[in-house]
């Protein structure tokens, strides 16, 4: 079945569609300046499919709400739930084909990422007997996804980004298509945008913005001027599902409104000077004492201290406690505390479904009671030994094993651990590690997930896998010339 979105016309007043079975394939990334009615035109996108497809729209400001009462929207309020209650209204929201908000209106910027990564998982996740085709709409993708790190953990930040990589990258296979929107491109990550196969880029002023826009766009820097005079909702579209080549889009009307608006200039109140101030200072009555009392109301300063008494007290004060210092040891010892600490770690069975910014504490803390007070690794390069650790490979990631992680130089840190396991069996030549060893190493008890880290790995022609007719499976690293042994999946 084939159905057609009108968007609104063009330059010459012709009518401008979207083809929704196409855009269910291919994706959708939308670029604009505040104002420059980016909200507009998923909202005019949204109601024109409303009632054709399954729509889950993440709303960072609650905007989208009022799509509610004529479409049906089930609206879902963040921060009244938790984290394994967002989940699992994901999945029943694709299970039952429900078109869903997920208002994530009053939480902070990290709970927002939070949530959102629950969220996708959860759709991410579904049996495939539910997967349903539905629009995933992502407003102010450049939070879920930023290019540089952001005022959150680390733990979150990938968590969030690696959600949306995976919806916009393997979201299509499960009937998922991404529709992201972003202020800024340059702070949205590359590796999410590039995804998209649709356009519709909005007024932006910043050069680097600008020239972002153009490249995805296939057009001249020169030409990239225009984006800079686009008019409010106006957009230059491209794509399979738009046009096959650049086009001018003046969006239509909507029939919903947004919850907040864009501000207006009202008169100013006529009160005279004197019945503002009284309005403003008349006396309140306050629960609560006061933060700011009187200075009268403070207590005396203290008499000073007689010199004799003053002299008395410095020649009875002890001599301050003075820290050793740490003591020097060469990078050979720091060496190999780093593998004994990440040894100890590794081993522990309770590690296994730890965080990684969790055991970073652990591993500070290990450091100490062998005498280095100062953790030898960030947090960083521990996540890359961590994943090393788990896989067996505890030494010579910069000399044995540097090639190795240059051919995954482009997964996931998240991926690496379960990479390097079956780069040390393809490397000594012994059986291809099972699911359940691959699960294990990537910290989730789902075969399932297991399995979609090895088909995201192998989508990105680092892993050729074979399975022979025997059902036995063996893995060739082709950037690395190694092959495991085979063996049952």
């Amino acid at each position: 079945m084939t159905f057609r979105v009108d968007m609104g016309t063009d330059a010459n007043g012709g009518a401008v569609t979207i083809d929704l079975e196409e855009l269910l394939a291919t994706r959708l990334l939308v670029q604009g300046n505040s104002g420059s009615g980016k909200s507009y035109l998923l909202r005019r996108l949204l109601e024109g499919s409303g009632r054709e497809v399954q729509q889950i729209i993440i709303d960072p400001e609650g905007d989208f709400v009022t799509l509610s009462g004529p479409y049906g929207h089930v609206v879902i309020e963040a921060v009244d739930y938790s984290i394994a209650e967002i989940t699992r209204f994901a999945a029943r929201a694709r299970e039952h084909r429900s078109s869903v908000v997920l208002s994530l209106e009053g939480l902070e910027m990290e709970g927002q990422m939070r949530c959102a990564a629950a969220f996708l998982m959860g759709l991410f996740d579904a049996p495939r007997e539910h997967w349903y085709p539905a629009l995933v709409v992502i407003d102010e993708a450049q939070i879920f996804a930023p290019a540089a790190g952001a005022e959150v953990t680390e733990e979150v930040r990938r968590a969030s980004l690696s959600a949306m990589a995976n919806l916009m990258s393997r979201g299509r296979k499960r009937g998922l298509a991404g529709i992201i929107a972003t202020q800024r491109l340059a702070k949205l990550s590359k590796n999410v945008a590039a995804e998209a196969s649709n356009f519709l880029m909005g007024r932006t002023f910043l050069d680097i913005d600008m020239a972002r826009a153009a490249d995805l766009l296939g057009m001249e820097r020169r030409q990239a001027e225009q984006i800079r005079d686009l008019t409010r909702g106006t957009f230059l579209g491209l794509g399979p599902a738009i046009a096959r080549r650049p086009i001018m889009v003046r969006i239509g009307q909507v029939l919903t409104s947004a919850r907040s608006s864009s501000p207006v200039l009202t008169p100013l109140p006529q009160a005279q000077g004197t019945d503002m101030r009284d309005l403003l200072m008349t006396e309140v009555e306050v629960d609560e004492p006061t933060l700011f009392m009187h200075a009268a109301a403070n207590p005396p300063p203290p008499r000073p201290a007689a010199s004799a008494d003053l002299m008395d007290s410095v020649i009875a004060r002890p001599e301050p406690v003075r820290a050793e210092p740490e003591p020097e040891i060469t990078p050979e010892e720091r060496e190999q505390i780093i593998v004994d600490v990440l040894r100890a770690i590794a081993e522990d069975p309770e590690s296994g479904g730890r965080a990684a910014a969790v055991l970073y504490q652990d591993f500070q803390v290990r450091c100490r009671m062998v005498g280095v007070r100062r953790a030898p690794l960030d947090p960083s390069a521990f996540a890359r030994r961590l994943a090393a650790a788990r896989a067996g490979i505890f030494e010579g990631l910069d000399g044995e094993w540097a090639q190795a992680l240059a051919v995954a130089a482009t997964l996931p840190d998240d991926m690496l651990g379960a990479f390097l396991l079956v780069a040390r069996a393809a490397r000594e030549g012994t059986p291809c590690p099972t699911d359940e060893q691959i699960a294990r190493i990537y910290g989730t008890s789902s075969l399932g997930r297991a399995r979609r880290v090895m088909s995201y790995i192998e989508g990105r022609d680092i892993f050729v896998t074979r399975v022979d007719l025997s059902g036995r499976r063996s893995i060739t690293i082709p950037g690395l010339g190694w092959t495991t042994e085979s063996t049952e999946a």
